[in-house]
């Protein structure tokens, strides 16, 4: 990221310009980061990512990291096309990384397959053990480690909520990226609620950016009741076109995360994301200081929020039923 870029990003504060500020007995690490944005395309400062983001690094503040002091880091930006994973990763085991901390499962995988010493840390897996990147959650065994987000496990739920509080549809389109693996346990547990409330599932796929706007294309022609968007390292990139895209075609829309709601999406049900970047940062701490990834629990949240745009709602010219806004935990006016 660039020098600027990255003072906007954690809010202006100082970032001093070489690590000679560090103290002569104290180590400066190297930490590699993969993500899936653009480096010429940074986060507005207001964005969810750019919060994700600030609270990585407030997080590694906490904990005494300071890049420019005792910390540098590296960072790889495969913009959308997952085939670049693995010579980014593959740059930063060249760089002989302390560690390399992946914020989307392909880019674990990746790292995961080029290296199998350099400790790596997941920001946000949707399926950790059913991906591959682990044995088990409460030992993962290898290299990798991290949160997951229990993303399969409460997406049937999800849509559950969904197609209570919006009734009237019955063909709901699924906005995903079938090219990251941990999306398909996602796609098998919507299709039993699916036919369990009669709703007919249409899949919607976007495997790189250039996709996104064919599957507008598509979308705006088959003309679903209902979006629900998997919201990925790659679809996330495009979270404020999608909402835009629903506004404008009046097509009510849940996804996972409260930041998809907070920008003017229907729904949500899912954890805090931006609690989970902050998390991330005790990970990579307990591992600089020497503990092996292999032993460190992958940890998943115990708290999911549903929000309601309500405001949205009365846009879309929906009624929320009430006993669905009883049980939200956030109700946006």
């Amino acid at each position: 990221m660039r020098r600027r870029e990255f003072i906007l990003l954690i809010g202006g504060a100082t970032v001093w310009p070489a690590v000679a500020h560090a103290r002569r007995d104290e180590k400066v690490y190297r930490m590699g980061i993969l993500t899936n944005r653009s480096e010429d395309r940074p986060p507005n400062e207001r964005s969810p990512e750019a919060n994700n983001w600030s609270r990585l690094i407030n997080g590694l503040r906490g904990h005494g990291y300071v890049e420019g002091q005792n910390l540098i880091i590296e960072w790889r930006y495969s913009e959308g096309h997952s085939e670049r994973w693995s010579e980014l990763a593959g740059e930063l085991v060249g760089l002989n990384v302390d560690l390399i901390l992946a914020t989307t499962t392909p880019a674990a995988l990746a790292a995961k397959k080029v290296t199998s010493t350099i400790p790596i840390v997941i920001t946000a897996a949707f399926d950790p053990v059913g991906a591959g990147l682990a044995s088990s959650l409460a030992k993962p065994g290898g290299n990798v480690t991290g949160l997951g987000l229990l993303i399969p496990e409460i997406s049937a739920k999800a849509l559950a909520l969904f197609k209570e509080a919006v009734p009237r549809a019955s063909r709901i389109a699924v906005l995903w990226n079938p090219a990251n693996p941990a999306n398909a346990s996602i796609w098998r547990e919507l299709e039993p609620v699916a036919r369990a409330t009669g709703l007919v599932l249409q899949s919607q796929q976007v495997r790189e950016p250039k996709d996104v706007d064919v599957a507008f294309v598509e979308l705006a022609q088959t003309r679903p009741e209902g979006l629900f968007v998997i919201i990925d390292g790659l679809l996330g990139q495009f979270v404020e076109r999608i909402i835009e895209f629903t506004r404008h075609n009046q097509l009510p829309a849940v996804a996972f995360f409260k930041e998809f709601v907070d920008g003017g999406g229907l729904m949500s049900y899912g954890p805090n994301l931006p609690d989970m970047f902050h998390k991330a940062a005790d990970y990579v701490d307990k591992i600089l200081k020497g503990a092996n990834p292999a032993d460190i629990p992958i940890e998943q949240p115990t708290k999911f929020d549903l929000v309601i745009n309500l405001k949205t709602a009365k846009t879309l010219g929906l009624t929320i039923p009430p006993l669905v806004l009883a049980t939200a935990d956030e109700v946006i006016e």
